[in-house]
């Protein structure tokens, strides 16, 4: 009886502690680590949320890329940090659970290393062609790629969204097009302005702006139905391109272990944030669309997603480098 007793008066320690921690926190600045370089739809939907946040939990959000390895090593960071809450990561759905496992040999299971904290954004795909390009349309492209085999190039990060969705494209035109390894959406882009790059796919908060000052030319969209501002630009599975539709959702996932109510704590500010009519006009202006849910929710949507993502990276047969 005695020992019960204390086994009770641990578990309620133990609790009050906890929900101390989480009515106090946060007590120092916050890390948000976005596995991409500067200047991409990650480090994007990151700046903005992180502003965001701050300014409702009353302590600073700093953004820090971490690049390298489609993504994992900035994830590797965020898995391996001390669960209370100051170390997150910005993740692409596709990316962190849907791709990286079968990719690279990891030494962690990012669906026990990482807990849902809260979705943040919709940035949906596009496929554009650089000044380089001898082709305005995407069928114009299929028809130069037949014509020329192996001369057309597109960039992309190994082993992300757009990578997988490049290489279905070609497979379904049956068509060769040479991929050029990027570390980043930010360079890819430079490339592609410059000439260097035929070229890339990636999210409409990056892209959608170069089409409309006239710098990269809109060739497909991944979505569903066709663009509100894009309405002359077909979609890859009108195009009989692509089976099924494809966009890239982003989140906010923490170490496992980090305690419920701080979690709760943040998915009500994210979320909060996201409601708001500042940060509904940042994403507006970017194309994207803001999306808000619960952590359980959250858990549900990687549960749907990973699988699909996960089966493009057999289908394709991509290899990340040794």
């Amino acid at each position: 009886m005695i020992c019960v007793r204390r086994a009770l008066v641990a578990a309620l320690a133990i609790g009050t502690t906890t929900a101390a921690y989480a009515q106090a926190f946060p007590e120092k600045p916050i890390r948000l680590i976005a596995p991409f370089p500067a200047g991409g739809p990650t480090d994007t939907a990151a700046r903005v949320v992180a502003q965001g946040l701050s300014a409702r939990i009353g302590q600073p959000v700093v953004v820090e890329n971490q690049a390298g390895a489609g993504g994992t090593i900035g994830a590797k960071q965020v898995a391996t940090a001390h669960p209370d809450g100051y170390t997150l990561l910005m993740i692409a759905v596709a990316n962190t659970f849907g791709t990286a496992s079968v990719l690279y040999k990891l030494d962690y299971d990012p669906v026990r290393a990482f807990a849902p904290v809260a979705t943040v954004v919709v940035d949906k795909q596009l496929m554009v062609g650089g000044p380089a390009l001898p082709a305005n349309t995407v069928q114009e492209v299929v028809r130069y790629a037949k014509a020329n085999p192996g001369v057309l190039n597109y960039g992309a990060a190994i082993g992300i969204g757009p990578h997988f969705l490049m290489e279905l494209f070609k497979r379904k035109a049956s068509i060769d097009i040479v991929h050029i390894p990027y570390r980043g959406s930010a360079p890819i882009v430079s490339d592609l302005i410059g000439g260097q790059v035929h070229l890339t796919m990636t999210g409409k908060s990056i892209l959608l702006p170069l089409v409309q000052t006239g710098r990269a030319r809109a060739l497909a969209v991944t979505a569903a139905e066709r663009w509100p501002e894009l309405p002359e630009v077909p979609t890859l599975v009108e195009a009989s391109l692509m089976d099924v539709p494809y966009d890239t959702l982003f989140g906010i996932v923490a170490p496992t272990g980090t305690p419920a109510a701080v979690i709760g704590r943040l998915n009500a500010a994210i979320n909060d944030g996201l409601r708001s009519a500042e940060m509904r006009a940042s994403f507006a202006r970017l194309g994207i669309e803001p999306k808000i849910t619960t952590p359980a929710e959250f858990a549900a949507i990687i549960a749907q997603e990973a699988p699909v993502w996960a089966e493009a990276v057999r289908i394709t047969g991509i290899k990340a480098e040794p």
